[in-house]
Parts: structure tokens; sequence; C-alpha cells
């Protein structure tokens, strides 16, 4: 490991690797993109990373930095040769290839190594430069691993089943047809009854966060407040169900629903999605109850309010953004929940949106609705989330400072 605290190693090593990491990314990234064929080489990393980290950690770092990713790269791209090959590639993409990779290589590399020099490192210096390489890799990796899917998903419910069958990895779009590419979108809201799911879905979700608040508030306010025997048991025990696999309770759920007439109907899944998400509720909401000062409910208490109105007046206002917290991600546990619903509705008019994406899976539909389907259960609540997180997280700190 001491060898490896000079910045003449410590440089091109970490310029290896992190232009192998963009390569890759640059190539998939591109292949996706054109349809055309981008691919990494280890051999191609090892000739530009190795200059490009000895260049960094040199006393001119940044203006030689920048001309040879600028010149080097922009030229060897356009020959073909590099971290990324290209092959028979159009010089558009080429150029685009190149200059995704002149940015994404020297400007993290820039703040990877700037405080690196060519001598001895310290182990502070070391252990820095090496974290921020991780971390970049980390926001890569896992940023590939999240819009990759979506990317694909979107572009293939965007084509026809001619382009489908013609090249079912060229996931390019021809922007030519305008609206056309929405086909799949309105032939699912006006052949498939898309328009009636989503609405199915919405509003069992916002019941099952409903019923979800009104059990798990007063069981977290009585496991975090009140003092009664089996308190300590009842409390590790809340997420127990959790233990067991829905699919284990899939067949008694069936079985009981179709003695008592639930099953294919709405109000069944409004009555059994509650019992996934109350625990999870319980659970969140008991940990904030605990954190919210009891004097301030004493007083409320020596003030002659009962214990009802302590919980409505004061717990209940000092707790919204915890209930936000807890409302949202019930309603997406309840908007994405599959096996329930797929288990228990067989009717078309009551499908909820999953159990509605499950009915496009067969050979006689285009796999292009299929994706379709799935953007339309995946974009609204991408949105709400999105939408609410800051606010959320704004609404957490106030309320913490204000217990």
């Amino acid at each position: 490991m001491k060898y490896l605290r000079f910045g003449y190693v410590t440089g091109p090593l970490l310029g290896v690797l992190w232009t192998f990491v963009v390569a890759v990314t640059v190539a998939v990234a591109m292949s996706f993109a054109t349809g055309e064929a981008f691919r990494p080489s280890i051999i191609g990393a090892l000739m530009f990373g190795i200059p490009t980290g000895l260049a960094l950690v040199w006393r001119g770092k940044v203006v030689i930095a920048s001309a040879v990713l600028t010149v080097v790269y922009f030229v060897a791209l356009s020959l073909g040769v590099g971290p990324v090959l290209t092959g028979n590639v159009s010089l558009i993409a080429r150029v685009v290839a190149a200059l995704f990779l002149g940015i994404g290589i020297g400007w993290p590399l820039v703040v990877y190594l700037r405080d690196l020099t060519m001598g001895t490192l310290t182990r502070h210096e070391f252990e820095d430069a090496v974290i921020k390489a991780l971390k970049g890799f980390g926001y890569v990796f896992f940023t590939a691993i999240v819009v990759i899917p979506f990317y694909v998903m979107v572009m293939t419910s965007l084509k026809n089943q001619a382009e489908l069958m013609q090249n079912p990895l060229d996931f390019s779009i021809d922007l030519s047809k305008g609206w056309g590419l929405f086909r799949s979108y309105v032939e699912l809201m006006t052949e498939f009854n898309f328009g009636t799911y989503m609405w199915t879905s919405f509003y069992i979700s916002v019941l099952t966060v409903l019923i979800t608040l009104l059990f798990a508030i007063p069981g977290a306010y009585a496991v975090a407040r009140l003092r009664f025997r089996g308190q300590a048991t009842f409390s590790r025990s809340i997420l127990l169900i959790y233990m067991v696999p829905m699919i284990v309770l899939a067949l008694p759920i069936y079985i009981a629903f179709s003695m008592m007439g639930l099953r294919n109907s709405v109000a069944g899944i409004v009555m059994i999605y509650p019992v996934t998400t109350i625990p999870v509720a319980l659970y969140m909401l008991q940990g904030y109850f605990r954190g919210l000062p009891a004097e301030i409910e004493e007083a409320g208490l020596m003030d002659g309010l009962s214990r009802l109105q302590v919980i409505w007046k004061i717990t209940l206002p000092l707790s919204l953004p915890a209930l936000a917290s807890v409302s949202l991600y019930v309603f997406m546990i309840a908007w994405n929940e599959f096996l329930l619903a797929f288990m228990l509705l067989d009717d078309p008019s009551k499908f909820t949106l999953t159990r509605g994406i499950a009915s496009l899976n067969s050979s006689e539909i285009p796999r292009q609705h299929l994706m379709a389907g799935s953007v339309i259960a995946t974009v609204p609540i991408m949105a709400l989330f999105l939408g609410l997180e800051k606010f959320m997280t704004k609404g957490l700190t106030a309320g913490s400072v204000k217990g």
C-alpha cells in the first residue's frame, strides 16, 4: 500500500480506472442513443488514463489536462481509437462521444487529483483522492442501473412492431414521426382502458393511506407514550409480519376472500392493502412520536385537555412532516402492489394499474404496449416523489427544530 502513496503512482492509477469507468458509461450511452457500435477498450484506457493522471499531478496540471483531453480525445475518436472503440460509426457520433469523454474524464479527475503532487503523499491526501474517486464511481454506477432500464423502457414504448422486429436492440428513435411516437400510449387509453386502471389505482391508494393512518396513528402513539404490559415486546415485533413472504400468505388470503365473497372486488383490495402497510407506518410513526418532547403533551394534559385532544391539537400538528412521509410511502406501496391484485382481481373493469399491465404480457399484444403501460405506472409516482421529497425533507428538519 505504501508504494501507492506516490503522486506519480496514484495519479496514473486513478486516471486509468476512471477513464475506463467513463469509457464504459459513454459506450453504453452512445450505443443506446444511436444504435451504433460503441465499446470500451481496456488498452485505450491504459493509453489515455496514464498520461492524463500524470499530467494532473504535475505542476501545470489543469492547462495540460485541458489541452490533452480536448485535442487528443477528439483526434483519437475521430480516427476510431481510444478508450472507446467506434468502428464503423458516423463522424458526428464520434465527435459527440469524444466530447462526453473529455468532459467525463477531465473535470472529475481534476477534482480527484488537484491536491496531489508527483512526490510522496500524506495518508490524508491519498485517502481523500481515493474516496473521491470511489464516490464518483458510486454516482455513475447507481445512476446507470436506474437510468438504463428506464431509458430502454421509454424508448421501446415509442417504437412500432416493425422496428422492434427489425432490431430489438436499437433503442434510438425516429423523431420525424412526430406525435406518431406516442401511438402506443393513445391505444392504451382508448383501446385497453388504462384511464380506468389509473383511476382505480389512485383511489385505492388514497383509501389505503387514510385507513393506514387511522389505525397507525393511535397505535404508534400508544406504543410511544403509554405504559402497558407487553409494550416493549409489541414495539419490537411490529415488523415481524415482513419476515413472512407475502407469497406464503397468498393461498390463505385467496381462500378466505373467496369464501367471504370478497375476491374480485375493490372492497376486498381496500381491506387487504392496509394489512401490508400498517406495520411499517406504525414503526415509522412510533419512532417520530418518541422524538417529540413529552413535556409539551404533559402541559396540555395539565391544562385540562383529554388524551385524544392532546393527540389532535398538539401531537399531530407537530408530526405533520412524519405523516406526510408515511402517507407518501404507503401511497407508493399501494400504487405499485401487484401480487394481491393479480391474485384477487379477474374482472378487467376492476383492474388496478399493475394488474392491467400484467394483462398486456401476452404474445397477442405488441411489446411496446407493455413498455408504455410500465411508463404510465412509473412516471406519476416518480414525479410525486421527486416533487414532494424536498418539501418533506425541509418539513422534517423544521419539525425536529420545533420539537
